[in-house]
């Protein structure tokens, strides 16, 4: 750790990798203040997030989501002893401004900068110790992750099933989705039913009315060529695809247009649901066994969604596996889990990025922080 800072490091975390601009304040693992604003009612009318719209929009928002930021947590640019902002993955002109900003502020004052991974960071929400009841009992706070943690990840522009051996130095990708994340099926399978942007909240408030066994879509890359068995294992064992049950829903409702047939949009949407929340948690619950994985933390946006925690939680306890989910204001991108990010960095001794850094819109997960 660097002898000038804190043993419990107050920082700053900038989020701006999507449509969400956060400004998030933690010292250590006490979470002060997570404060969001979201340009997503600007592109609605677009069904899907528009590059320009969103970067304009981080322009506009970040000093007053900054100015907010710190008075809540009743603190100065001063007080905080170091900034971390979200360098990838993300939108190329989103993640541009949050940077740009992180290095005027770091320059400003005189702080030191990291460049994180927001897709880490979804993992070093957990540590924060704001946490649900569950996750305090198991051991999530000051003293780190639990051993044998993986994560999974579902998003609108990921679906990714991690092994954390280290969240600061030591990520592994076990398994991704290869086409579309399960966000992106989400909004795509919206606007076919006639739902709306964005689709994830619409189908699942509206699934809950339809019948998910009506209707049997496919659940992508599970046919023995891509699974394999568990010696010899197959190319796509904990991947997804999304792109074909996408397709199928498309068929579905031509095939009822066609007959003169009203379409069943709560049964498609149900049905759509539990092919994706299924296939999701099958993989994930497969990769955590054959791993050792005995504790699974679920982030993301999708995280959301009442049916997938619903069935992660049965299968995990099936399985004997310790299942956490942040709340759901932190599941989302959000300010308080780069900042929760950074200050481990800062506990473990890893040193800041500096200001010669550029963002990188294809960071891998495997990439925690940038290097100086």
């Amino acid at each position: 750790m660097n002898p000038a800072l804190p043993k419990q490091p107050l920082v700053l975390g900038i989020e701006s990798s999507c449509d969400e601009t956060g400004v998030g304040i933690v010292r250590g693992t006490t979470l002060l203040t997570n404060t969001v604003s979201s340009s997503m009612d600007e592109h609605v009318r677009f069904g899907g997030v528009i590059p320009e719209i969103a970067s304009r929009a981080h322009l506009d928002a970040f000093v007053p989501t900054l100015q907010e930021s710190l008075h809540e947590a009743g603190v100065t640019l001063q007080d905080i002893d170091a900034i971390a902002v979200t360098s990838g993955p993300g939108l190329a002109g989103a993640l541009m401004v949050g940077v740009c900003a992180a290095k005027a502020l770091a320059v400003a004052t005189g702080k030191p900068l990291y460049a994180i991974n927001h897709l880490v960071a979804h993992v070093g929400v957990g540590l924060l110790d704001r946490q649900n009841d569950a996750g305090a009992a198991a051991g999530l706070g000051a003293d780190g992750l639990p051993e044998n943690l993986g994560a999974l990840l579902v998003s609108g522009g990921h679906t990714e099933i991690l092994r954390i051996r280290s969240i600061t130095d030591d990520v592994e990708l076990l398994g991704s989705t290869i086409d579309d994340a399960a966000g992106e099926a989400y909004d795509k399978v919206a606007r076919i039913l006639g739902l709306g942007y964005p689709g994830g909240p619409a189908i699942d408030k509206l699934a809950r009315q339809g019948n998910p066994k009506a209707i049997r879509f496919p659940r992508g890359l599970t046919q023995p060529k891509y699974m394999g068995t568990a010696e010899e294992k197959g190319p796509h064992r904990y991947d997804w695809s999304f792109s074909g049950l996408k397709t199928a829903v498309a068929r579905c409702v031509e095939q009822f247009e066609a007959r003169g047939e009203e379409v069943p949009v709560a049964d498609i949407a149900a049905a759509f649901q539990e092919a994706v929340v299924d296939v999701i948690t099958s993989k994930a619950v497969l990769a955590c066994r054959e791993h050792g994985i005995t504790d699974l933390l679920l982030g993301g946006g999708v995280a959301a969604n009442s049916r997938l925690r619903e069935l992660t939680g049965q299968r995990c306890a099936s399985a004997g596996i310790k299942l956490h989910v942040p709340p759901l204001n932190l599941c989302t991108d959000n300010g308080a889990m780069v900042a929760a990010l950074g200050a481990q960095l800062i506990m473990a001794g890893v040193g800041p990025s500096g200001v010669s850094f550029a963002p990188d819109s294809s960071m891998p997960v495997t990439t925690v922080s940038v290097p100086a």
